[in-house]
């Protein structure tokens, strides 16, 4: 996460999308703990467990997130990442067993998440 970014310096639109997106990255990228360790795990690499038309799900649901960067002004440069790590993501995934470990360990929501707090904190 951007170590300077400040919530008050948004404004409310700004705060009202970031809040969406971390609650988006949350859900797909760290909604569950492992039991037995510290390790979490969303959505996203549980639907990567369904060949194909999980990975398609994960995607499209990534996609929410490029979508409010979008709409809060991120540069095309910017999504042009956050796209390039979905498609990692849905890639990696897409390998029976070994990418839902991948898809669990990559983590592109988060990721995305954070380059959206690059881009509001100026950096």
């Amino acid at each position: 996460m951007a170590d300077d970014l400040d919530l008050d310096d948004l404004d409310r639109a700004d705060r009202a999308a970031l809040k969406r997106t971390r609650a988006a990255a949350t859900f797909l990228d760290e909604a569950f703990q492992v039991p037995g360790t510290n390790y979490r795990v969303g959505a996203d690499p549980i639907l990567s467990i369904v060949p194909v038309s999980g990975d398609v799900a994960g995607a499209i649901l990534s996609m929410y997130i490029v979508g409010e960067a979008v709409r809060i002004g991120v540069p095309r440069k910017t999504l042009a990442q956050m796209v390039v790590n979905i498609s990692i993501d849905t890639a990696s995934g897409s390998i029976p067993v070994l990418g839902t470990i991948a898809d669990a360990a990559f983590k592109a929501n988060r990721r995305n998440v954070e380059l959206i707090e690059e881009y509001l904190a100026g950096e």
